[in-house]
């Protein structure tokens, strides 16, 4: 179903548009993760595998991405496999980058600060993904912010993940999201999670304990108009956390190898997961899969329970 606004090439799933007209659960996911986050085929076994969790609970997936220049807001299987059998030759875009890869009519794959966008332009209020950017360690000499943080800034989408890798300077990002005024709510917490280790030892805004108190103060930031977006910290289960020390421990020696070897800008991140793949034997891969479904569990509770709520803020846009 395309939007009524010809100029704008955004394209919406009919099962999403109807759940969006309904006032149904909506979650939107991103698409680098499929098509930079892993190999083909295990990556578009993992999405649709995530997609099947929300539906299992009800909820519609919204998986964004980029196909020859138009921007699906929900995506078929088909086009999964398209944006899958791609992997890193599709454009890895940002916000910054849209306009040209929309632009070109070329493929994209959507990263935290464009979905965020998209999924507000669309009328989605919630989004699952892995782990937020943020301010690189060295940054006061590099400038090395993530576009997550400006975007959580200005968009008003509640963004469930287990916080910002350990690799980041997780007290500056904290601070840098505290000054764009977003609200960092811990999920049963108070410690801000880093990833695979779930205390940072950095506390979080405020605590919710349970969908039902996400989903108040989700429709509480959406009733004051406020245009900043929500983080919504999920702390990697007590189950992974063995598995997950093992993955710090691969991640702070694939750092120091970048480091050593000059790996700048957005080589950093590529190159540190395949590393981290190779140190662990492919355990961190399957840690990532098991982060990223917990997260998805979250977000459909929180959807739902938002969907729930009598009176809420209509979430269509259409």
């Amino acid at each position: 179903m395309a939007d009524k606004d010809a100029m704008w090439p955004l394209v919406i799933a009919d099962e999403v548009a109807r759940a969006l007209k309904s006032g149904g659960p909506v979650v939107a996911l991103e698409s680098t993760i499929i098509s930079h986050g892993m190999p083909y085929p295990q990556n578009v076994q993992t999405a649709r595998e995530v997609e099947n969790i929300l539906r299992d609970q009800k909820v519609t997936p919204a998986t964004i991405g980029i196909l020859g220049g138009k921007v699906h807001i929900g995506m078929t299987d088909e086009q999964l496999e398209a944006l899958a059998k791609l992997g890193p030759a599709c454009r890895k875009v940002s916000r910054r980058d849209l306009a040209s890869v929309v632009g070109a009519r070329a493929d994209g794959a959507t990263t935290v600060s464009a979905t965020m966008l998209l999924a507000h332009a669309a009328g989605i209020r919630l989004f699952v993904t892995g782990g937020i950017g943020g301010v690189h360690r060295g940054a006061g000499e590099t400038w090395d912010i993530s576009a997550d943080l400006t975007e959580l800034g200005r968009t008003p989408v509640c963004v469930v993940c287990a916080g910002a890798k350990s690799i980041l300077d997780i007290p500056k990002t904290l601070e840098y999201l505290e000054t764009q005024g977003v609200c960092v709510a811990g999920y049963n917490t108070d410690d801000f999670p880093a990833f695979f280790t779930p205390r940072s030892g950095h506390p979080v805004s405020c605590r919710v304990d349970g969908p039902e108190a996400a989903a108040a103060l989700l429709e509480a930031q959406l009733r004051l108009g406020l245009s900043s977006g929500i983080i919504l910290a999920t702390p990697v289960p007590d189950a992974l956390a063995a598995e997950a020390r093992v993955v710090e421990e691969a991640t702070a020696r694939a750092v120091k190898e970048a480091e050593e070897g000059g790996v700048k800008g957005n080589e950093v991140t590529p190159f540190l997961l395949k590393r981290i793949n190779e140190l662990t034997g492919g355990e961190s891969l399957k840690a990532n899969i098991a982060l990223v479904k917990n997260n998805v569990a979250v977000g459909a509770a929180v959807a739902r329970a938002w969907a729930a709520l009598p009176g809420k803020v209509a979430s269509s846009k259409l």
